[in-house]
């Protein structure tokens, strides 16, 4: 029983370890999305080639495109608008 009970405690303390020390995936936008009948919008943007993209395409209803996320990216920040004055 004794040794069940260690087997458990050391399995336990294994996958602790484990979740303790695993960091999140980053979300990273990559370039060209998978579109079609079975994708959302934008699509599956998951591949960093074009080539990439057509393989995963090729046999299904779909196509690829330019991820809208990284062809647009941020807009740069407005100027402020003020009014022409002359002076003399």
């Amino acid at each position: 029983m004794r040794m069940l009970i260690l087997a458990m405690m050391a399995v336990t303390a294994g996958c602790v370890a484990t979740l303790a020390t695993s960091a999140p995936a980053a979300a990273y936008d990559y370039p060209w999305c998978l579109q079609g009948r079975n994708e959302g919008i934008p699509g599956d943007c998951a591949y960093q080639t074009y080539a990439q993209c057509e393989a995963s395409a090729s046999g299904r209803f779909a196509y690829c495109n330019i991820n809208p996320r990284v062809a647009f990216g941020r807009l740069p920040p407005r100027r402020p608008r003020y009014p022409n004055y002359y002076y003399d």
